[in-house]
C-alpha cells in the first residue's frame, strides 16, 4: 500500500512538471514583459526595441517596458537579463557585438553562449562610414590620405565595443593603413552627437540612425558596406565601388531570453513577434530606416549566431583587434 501511494504521488508530480509549461505558456504573460536594450536612448538598438514592444503590447494587450541599460560593450544589458527570473517576461534586445564578437573580444566574458534561448532574429542593417563635414574628404581614398597626413591625431567614434560599427571600423583602419584614436560611447546617440559637434572625425554606424544626418547635411557619407547600392541612399557608393570590396559587413538585432526559460514560452514569444515583424506597419519603418525585417525559427536564429560567431572570430584574429 505504501507502494502504491508512493508511486500514484511520484506519478502526480511527473504530470505536474510535464504540464507546467503547457500552463505557463498559456497563462503568458501574467505581467508586464521588460526588453532591455543595452544601449543608450536614441540610438537604433532602443529605436527597434521601442517599435517592436509598442507593437507587441498592443497584439498580446498586455504592458511591454523598454529599459536601457548601456556600457560594457552591452555587457551590461545581457547580465541585466541574466539575473531576471528566467520566466520569459524579460528579454534582451541582443546583437552582433554581445551576442557573437565578444566571445572573440574578451578574454573572461561574465556569460556564455549556453546562456541564452535565441528567441527572434528581428532585423539586418547596412552600415555606412559617416564623417563630420569639415573634414576635407570625399570618398575612401581622401579618407586614407587624409588619416595619413595626422600622423594617427584622428579619432573614430565608437557606439559600443565589438558592435558591428566598431569591428567595421576597425578594418577601415586596417585595410586603408592608417592608426585613430578609438573614443567609445554608451550607444550611438551620443557618439553621433559628438561627430556632429566635431569631437570627433568618423564613424561607422547604421543606416537606421545615420541617414537622416547624412540628408540633412549634418554628417557626410562616404561609403556603404553592402555589395549593392542602397535604395535609401542611391548617390552613396558602395565599399567595393571604391575597391575594398572585403569591407563589405552590415549588422543584425534580435531578441534573447535565458536559456531557463521554459521552451513554450520561446515558442510563444517567437509566434507572436514573428506576427510584429509581419504588420506591414512595423516592416515599412524598418525598411523606410535601411532595416530588413528578418523573423523565422528560434532554431534559424541559433544557426545563424553560430555563423556570425564563427564569421567575426576570424574577422577580428585575422585583424588584431583588442579591446582596450
Amino acid at each position: 500500500m505504501r507502494f502504491l501511494k508512493t508511486a500514484v504521488l511520484a506519478l502526480c508530480a511527473g504530470v505536474a512538471t510535464m504540464a507546467a509549461p503547457v500552463l505557463a505558456a498559456t497563462d503568458f504573460p501574467s505581467k508586464p514583459i521588460r526588453i532591455i536594450a543595452p544601449s543608450s536612448a536614441g540610438g537604433v538598438l532602443d529605436l527597434i526595441s521601442r517599435m517592436v514592444g509598442d507593437k507587441l503590447s498592443k497584439q498580446l494587450n498586455s504592458p511591454v517596458v523598454v529599459e536601457n541599460m548601456p556600457g560594457g560593450g552591452g555587457i551590461i544589458g545581457i547580465q541585466g537579463m541574466l539575473r531576471a527570473e528566467p520566466d520569459g517576461h524579460t528579454l534582451v534586445m541582443g546583437s552582433l557585438g554581445p551576442n557573437a564578437a565578444n566571445y572573440t573580444l574578451y578574454n573572461n566574458l561574465p556569460y556564455t553562449h549556453a546562456d541564452f534561448a535565441p528567441v527572434i532574429n528581428v532585423t539586418s542593417m547596412a552600415n555606412v562610414l559617416v564623417v563630420n563635414p569639415s573634414l576635407p574628404v570625399k570618398d575612401l581614398a581622401s579618407l586614407q590620405e587624409y588619416a595619413k597626413s595626422r600622423n594617427g591625431e584622428i579619432a573614430m567614434a565608437i557606439s559600443t565595443i565589438g558592435a558591428s560599427g566598431h569591428l567595421s571600423g576597425e578594418m577601415v583602419k586596417a585595410e586603408l593603413g592608417f592608426p585613430a584614436i578609438n573614443v567609445v560611447y554608451k550607444g550611438a546617440a551620443p557618439a553621433l552627437t559628438d561627430l556632429v559637434g566635431g569631437q570627433v572625425h568618423f564613424m561607422v554606424d547604421n543606416m537606421i540612425t545615420a541617414k537622416p544626418l547624412i540628408e540633412s547635411g549634418r554628417l557626410r557619407g562616404l561609403a556603404v558596406f553592402t555589395p549593392e547600392r542602397s535604395p535609401l541612399l542611391p548617390d552613396l557608393p558602395t565599399v567595393g565601388e571604391q575597391g575594398f570590396p572585403q569591407l563589405t559587413a552590415g549588422t543584425w538585432l534580435g531578441l534573447f531570453a535565458s536559456a531557463k526559460t521554459p521552451p513554450e514560452i520561446v515558442k510563444k514569444l517567437n509566434v507572436e513577434l514573428n506576427k510584429v515583424l509581419a504588420d506591414p506597419e512595423v516592416k515599412q519603418a524598418i525598411i523606410q530606416r535601411g532595416g530588413n525585417p528578418v523573423g523565422g525559427t528560434p532554431e534559424e536564429f541559433e544557426k545563424f549566431i553560430q555563423d556570425e560567431t564563427a564569421r567575426w572570430h576570424t574577422v577580428i584574429t585575422k585583424a588584431g583587434i583588442k579591446v582596450q
